[in-house]
């Protein structure tokens, strides 16, 4: 794969001729089902599962937005790629992923696409702040999520009350706890939603089991609408 730039409809796994709204829905599908939390810290999956999920991120980053697609198109038809979808492959994800792709004639500005980071950590960052405003969103589409600052509600706390324990411990005291239900989770919750946190930086701190939980009853809503919308 070196040399080549990334086929970003193949990796959304979706048509050169895609909608924006197409572009969104498969990007939410694509990130949920390789987002890496989705498995444990220590499993042999998660490097694979990073390397994927940025890949990701970037095919959205620059297909959402009508300038950067504009711009893409001209590079992907300047390298001829072929049309067809992403065929999931976990051999595939295993390669290396190219982060900066030749300049077509015409001097493309492929560094502004975030693939400039300097490090896997600066990488990493990227497509968790990218993913972090998309995975807001779909909470609050299910009614998890309020504001601009994208708070959590009531019906997000008795979600993550009723995960485990260890989310109960979290509420209560970032520290693991016995206790679990859906009914505490959701008072406890609103005491403290008063530190003012977004969501998403709520869901950055959950023990990881239950981050897992959360991003599989949330993707199961999504794959459900987008089944049932085709």
């Amino acid at each position: 794969m070196s040399g080549a730039s990334p086929d970003y409809y193949a990796i959304l796994d979706i048509s050169p001729q895609a909608s924006q709204q197409q572009i969104r829905d498969a990007y939410k599908k694509q990130a949920l089902k390789s987002h890496p939390d989705r498995v444990p810290s220590d499993s042999s999956e998660r490097p694979a599962r990073t390397k994927k999920f940025q890949q990701i991120n970037d095919a959205y980053y620059t297909l959402s937005d009508p300038t950067r697609r504009r711009d893409y198109d001209s590079a992907r038809s300047y390298h001829g790629f072929p049309s067809g979808g992403y065929e999931d492959s976990t051999e595939d994800s295993t390669e290396d992923i190219p982060r900066q792709a030749p300049k077509p004639s015409g001097g493309f500005p492929w560094s502004s696409f975030g693939f400039g980071a300097k490090n896997a950590a600066d990488e990493e960052h990227f497509s968790n702040e990218q993913f972090g405003g998309v995975f807001e969103e779909m909470l609050r589409e299910e009614g998890m999520a309020e504001g601009q600052e994208a708070r959590p509600t009531g019906k997000f706390w008795s979600v993550v009350g009723g995960l485990s324990g260890g989310a109960m411990g979290f509420i209560v005291a970032n520290f693991p706890g016995a206790l679990a239900g859906a009914v505490a989770g959701n008072r406890l919750g609103a005491v403290r939603d008063a530190k003012g946190k977004s969501v998403y930086s709520v869901f950055q701190e959950l023990p990881q089991g239950d981050k897992a939980k959360l991003l599989s009853e949330l993707a199961a809503k999504v794959f459900a609408h987008a089944v049932g919308s085709s």
